[in-house]
């Protein structure tokens, strides 16, 4: 059986922490940011922990783990 392949884009999107964890970067920070207050840009800097519902699917994107 051959290799699998890892998916690439998934690979560079999450970080996976000493204890297993997987985190992600938000969203919509590129552009259109004057209208969005203070509050929200500061939560949008800050990563987020992969919901429990994506993460089966970020697993099978990983078949190797992160290196």
């Amino acid at each position: 059986m051959p290799k699998l392949k890892t998916r690439k884009s998934a690979a560079k999107r999450v970080k996976r922490t000493g204890s297993g964890k997987y985190l992600h970067w938000r969203r919509g920070r590129r552009h259109i940011m004057q209208k969005k207050n203070a509050k929200r840009r500061r939560r949008l800097r800050q990563v987020a922990e992969v919901k429990s519902t994506e993460l089966n699917r970020i697993k099978a994107c990983l078949p190797y783990g992160l290196d």
